[in-house]
């Protein structure tokens, strides 16, 4: 049993424990990190245009929709005072569709989407774009609103075909009526060659749609390129090869005489 002078004694320790436990822990401090610094980047707005130079050539005499296209760039694109584009980046794209012109009527026509722009240094980046101009030299023309590339008529030089097969036609003839009836050699031979000429025409296709190697063109982009600043150095970045150089556009089937020759 606990003796008065016990219970005085253990009812200050029971005060003083819980005192003790009423009184809050102090927790400890967190150490506080800074936030990283966030990376510089360089945004390439849309509607940006991008000169480029056809790497190898299409026309639509050899390619089929599927068929890779090669270009590269051949003026760099900066942002806020830095390249980010430089010149010699390489695209990558597509022939989606292509059809052959008709012997009779029609143009031979292809459509060209961008997929992809890798640059010197090896940063590649998916992004789509298409066709905003061509090459000045070019005889192709360039639906801007479809972005379908179509080959020049040709109804010239088929009227001239004909004229000089009528022509060839009614000089054959005459000689072959002198001493008899010159002028009905003549008649007979102009119809001859007429009729042979539309002939020619009507079995030939017209001139192809031909982007050959050389040939600048600007694309326009449809969406938001953005690169960091660490995917900008190119102070390591491997020796440019230039594979566009090449003679460019082929001239205007107008100004020949002959079919156009397509590039290899």
């Amino acid at each position: 049993m606990f003796t008065r002078s016990a219970a005085v004694l253990f009812l200050p320790a029971l005060a003083l424990l819980g005192q003790e436990a009423a009184t809050p822990q102090l927790a400890e401090p967190v150490a506080v990190q800074a936030p990283a610094p966030t990376e510089k980047t360089f945004p390439v707005a849309i509607g940006t245009k991008v000169l480029l130079s056809m790497v190898n050539s299409v026309s639509t005499k050899h390619s089929q929709a599927g068929d890779r296209v090669y270009l590269e760039t051949t003026f760099p694109v900066s942002v806020n005072g830095k390249i980010v584009i430089p010149s010699g980046s390489y695209v990558m794209g597509t022939i989606t569709t292509t059809k052959r012109p008709g012997k009779v009527k029609g143009k031979g026509e292809f459509f060209l989407r961008f997929d992809s722009l890798m640059l010197p240094n090896g940063v590649t980046r998916d992004f789509r774009a298409t066709l905003s101009n061509l090459d000045g030299r070019a005889s192709e023309n360039l639906d801007r609103a479809e972005g379908v590339i179509s080959s020049e008529g040709n109804k010239a030089g088929d009227v001239r075909t004909i004229g000089e097969s009528a022509a060839w036609g009614a000089s054959i003839g005459g000689l072959a009526g002198i001493g008899r009836a010159p002028g009905m050699g003549v008649g007979i031979g102009a119809a001859a060659g007429a009729t042979a000429g539309l002939l020619g025409v009507l079995l030939t296709r017209g001139p192809d749609a031909v982007l050959a190697k050389g040939t600048t063109v600007e694309m326009v982009l449809d969406r938001q390129l953005v690169y960091l600043d660490s995917e900008l150095d190119f102070t390591k970045a491997p020796p440019q090869f230039r594979g566009a150089d090449g003679g460019g556009p082929l001239p205007s089937v107008k100004s020949q005489s002959g079919s156009r020759r397509i590039p290899q």
